[in-house]
């Protein structure tokens, strides 16, 4: 399988590496696409160590590698997810290197999204209206946040699934017909 792992900009990214790591030791070739904030939270170079690849970052880099990252995609899985990506790609916004590749993700690829945020966050109307957006659009497959003591100190839903949860979901992706 090849996994094009998104990663955007919450304390859970560095769960992303162990996602990264497991999907690799299971065989599988992944690559990296991050927004900016992602790489606040865990650098381009960590991923770039882990998977033997360049993390694309900058959405002007190449003028056509949103297309040519889409395209090699067996599966797509954006973890952590944020609430403000998950607004970009609801509104169909494609202002990153991110949002930008996910727009160009060819229809009947799968696409899993493990949202982490707070549970203010979580829970908010616009964020609840984005993800019944991202249902309806039969695009996106959500694996829920855990429900835990959060990196804030808050306790509720937000935390980002286990990374062997999210590589289960990518894996079941991949299989159906």
């Amino acid at each position: 399988m090849k996994l094009l792992l998104g990663v955007c900009g919450g304390i859970a990214a560095y769960k992303a590496c162990e996602l990264a790591s497991t999907a690799l030791k299971a065989g599988h070739e992944v690559r990296v696409m991050m927004t900016s904030n992602g790489t606040r939270f865990v650098g381009a170079t960590t991923f770039e160590g882990l998977t033997g690849h360049p993390v694309l970052t900058d959405t002007y880099a190449d003028a056509m590698a949103h297309i040519e990252w889409a395209k090699w995609a067996d599966v797509v899985c954006i973890a952590p997810l944020t609430a403000n990506t998950m607004a970009k790609l609801a509104c169909g916004l494609a202002d990153d290197a991110l949002t930008t590749v996910l727009m160009a993700v060819p229809r009947g690829i799968p696409v899993v999204l493990g949202p982490a945020m707070n549970t203010e966050m979580w829970e908010h109307p616009a964020t609840v209206r984005n993800r019944g957006w991202l249902e309806n659009m039969d695009r996106y497959t959500f694996v829920e946040p855990l429900n835990k003591r959060l990196a804030c100190g808050d306790v509720g839903p937000g935390g980002l699934a286990d990374p062997d949860v999210l590589l289960s979901a990518c894996q079941d992706g991949t299989s159906k017909p």
